[in-house]
């Protein structure tokens, strides 16, 4: 009898990961449609106007982040002021950055620099939380960066802002998880989304006070876009995280290259040659190797790489998955 409990809670618990993983997955597919929503607006809307926008319609996804024991004041308390305020500060920049990066330049090469923020962690992780670092992990991030100068090719290319803000973003985002591994769970994951949020809604607001426009209705579809599908996927990604071990849920994320692939070919006439497929596959696999390593460590991992930059705590680690608890 107990021989067929244990070969029932099994299957449920492969379900769920099943689930879980397929969940994170449709997540992935929604930041994509996310970010596509902020170039189909061609620049038309100043950047800081998109991403206070984005917060803003980002909120709605806190009523599902929020636990019941949270408050709503959790947005703003936390254990730890400067840290906040530094994932503040870095929220903003990611959000913003992010926005320039997806205006300015193709999404298969935005996405590719913003696919640093795992070999972006991993430096952070040892200047900063004195992580160890073996050689399989370093093997990784030189690949990263090689398949970045691959992608770029400076010297033989000219290089914009976009670019620019792209590497930004993924520093930005990689700082805040370092943060939020610092932190561990003396942080509720509603106050890391609230410190994202507010510096986004804030800092973008207070810059784009002098070239404010007002979208037309077609513009005002795709930023809602934006922000309610950014917002959508974070809903998702944290279901996800639910059903699955965290290890499962991270590496879907690169599936966004290839939505990113398709949308510029389809709508954007972006094109890839030879040379930038290689340095994006050589990025692919460094992040995935990087992950690779760190769940052999156990140490938690880089989660969503999305321009809405709030992502990474959608799958905090504070949660245990449903499926290690069948």
């Amino acid at each position: 009898m107990s021989s067929i409990t244990a070969d029932s809670n099994s299957a449920a618990a492969g379900r769920s990961t099943l689930r879980g993983v397929l969940v994170a997955f449709s997540a992935y597919a929604v930041f994509a449609f996310s970010d596509a929503s902020i170039k189909i607006l061609h620049g038309v809307v100043p950047s800081y106007q998109v991403a206070f926008l984005g917060a803003l319609f980002g909120f709605a996804a806190v009523p599902f982040l929020k636990r019941r024991e949270d408050a709503w004041l959790d947005m703003v308390n936390t254990s730890n002021r400067p840290m906040w305020l530094l994932r503040f500060i870095c929220g903003a920049i990611g959000a913003i950055c992010s926005v320039i990066a997806f205006t300015k330049l193709p999404m298969a090469e935005a996405f590719s620099l913003l696919f640093l923020l795992p070999s972006f962690v991993t430096i952070l992780s040892v200047i900063f939380l004195k992580e160890d670092v073996r050689w399989q992990r370093w093997t990784a991030v030189i690949l990263g960066f090689v398949g970045v100068l691959i992608v770029l090719r400076p010297g033989f290319r000219e290089l914009s802002v976009g670019h620019f803000c792209a590497a930004v973003g993924g520093l930005a985002a990689a700082i805040s998880i370092v943060i939020n591994r610092a932190l561990g769970s003396k942080e509720k994951r509603i106050s890391l989304y609230g410190a994202g949020l507010f510096g986004t809604l804030i800092v973008s607001g207070f810059l784009m006070i002098s070239e404010v426009t007002a979208p037309t209705a077609t513009q005002w579809i795709f930023l809602a876009s934006y922000g309610l599908l950014g917002a959508l996927g974070n809903v998702l990604l944290m279901n996800a995280a639910h059903m699955a071990p965290a290890n499962l849920v991270a590496p879907p994320q690169y599936s966004q290259m290839l939505w990113a692939i398709v949308f510029g070919y389809l709508l954007f006439n972006d094109s890839i040659d030879m040379p930038m497929a290689f340095g994006i596959l050589l990025i692919i696999f460094s992040g995935l190797l990087t992950l690779a390593r760190e769940r052999k460590r156990g140490t938690p991992l880089p989660t969503a790489v999305a321009g809405n930059a709030q992502a990474a705590f959608a799958t905090a680690q504070e949660d245990e998955p449903e499926a290690a608890k069948r």
